[in-house]
């Protein structure tokens, strides 16, 4: 599958033409993770997952300790799905169309291969066996995406920023996380009730 379609070469060639584009998928782009992609997915807190359908689009925030998402093959990665909302909007997104898009942004700095961002689009699937699920602490099911394009990114207009803690309601080996305040909202209490 081509990295360009006809709309973003239609833009290319209206505004400043091909050169660049073509330039950065001969260099940027890649089917398979390198060591610094590695790092970078693999140490990060969190990253942002966009899905689709023919009705909806999505974009969403996946968060938890680092080493959470894992490479799991040369152009592969895999994350557990924890509790959530009950919308199911990204994951019904993927029942629909599995194509999907991962954006990871480091905003402490660090650079992995001279980029601060990671883009990965692919294909994805949902795993619910229980084999699967072995060793996850709070997983309800595994998210696994096979990369079709992986593309690195300049820094340059991210942010520096620290990050304080990790968020209490990420699920650990050995620990219970709170529920979340939202989950006893007068309007939604009686769902969680036993």
């Amino acid at each position: 599958m081509a990295y360009y379609h006809d709309g973003m070469r239609e833009l290319q060639d209206r505004y400043e033409g091909r050169e660049v584009p073509d330039r950065l998928a001969v260099h940027r782009m890649r089917r398979a993770f390198n060591e610094g992609d590695r790092e970078l997915i693999e140490t990060a807190p969190f990253f942002f997952l966009a899905t689709a359908s023919d009705e909806s689009v999505d974009s969403s925030f996946k968060g938890g300790d680092p080493g959470f998402i894992r490479v799991v093959g040369e152009n592969a990665v895999a994350w557990p799905d924890y509790d959530g909302n009950r919308m199911y909007r990204s994951l019904g997104n993927i029942l629909r169309n599995p194509r999907v898009g991962l954006l990871f942004i480091r905003f402490d700095g660090k650079l992995f291969n001279g980029a601060g961002r990671l883009r990965i689009n692919g294909h994805a699937e949902i795993d619910e066996r229980p084999e699967a699920l072995a060793g996850l602490p709070g997983a309800k099911r595994l998210i696994r995406v096979t990369a079709e394009h992986i593309f690195s990114n300049c820094p340059r207009y991210i942010p520096k920023l620290v990050q304080e803690a990790p968020s209490v309601y990420t699920p650990r080996a050995g620990y219970t996380p709170p529920d979340p305040a939202w989950k006893s909202m007068d309007f939604m209490k009686d769902v969680f009730e036993d």
